[in-house]
């Protein structure tokens, strides 16, 4: 069984950053793709970006490509959302969410999920 914790989130301004992380704990922790989502008030859950086992695959999604970058730390058993100039649209609550083998934004197969940490952006 594997448990999944993030942490990292708060109040920001436009324009500043923030950088999650998710903790992984359990036998085998470090094979797991881990996926980043976000869900907003009245919004559909979004996939936001994936890192495979080894951190050479990475996926996002194109309303945070350029702006967000994933990363691991296999010894740590920890992966990372670095999120810079953020937008009031970035205002939600982000989970980490773990699967096997294949990289994906989409929560199909992600069966390990973090409580959430919520990020508001706001002046």
């Amino acid at each position: 069984q594997l448990m999944l914790v993030e942490s990292g989130g708060g109040l920001v301004q436009p324009g500043e950053s923030l950088r999650l992380s998710c903790a992984a704990s359990g036998s085998t922790s470090d094979h797991y793709v881990i996926g980043w989502f976000r869900q907003a008030p009245g919004k559909e859950r979004e996939g936001l970006s994936c890192i495979g086992s080894s951190g050479s695959s990475t996926i996002y999604a194109d309303s945070v490509k350029g702006r967000f970058t994933i990363s691991r730390d296999n010894a740590k058993n920890t992966v990372f959302l670095q999120m810079n100039s953020l937008k009031p649209e970035d205002t939600a609550v982000y989970y980490c969410a773990a699967r096997s083998l294949i990289c994906s934004r989409s929560a199909d197969f992600y069966h390990y999920w973090g409580q959430g940490t919520q990020v508001t952006v706001s002046s």
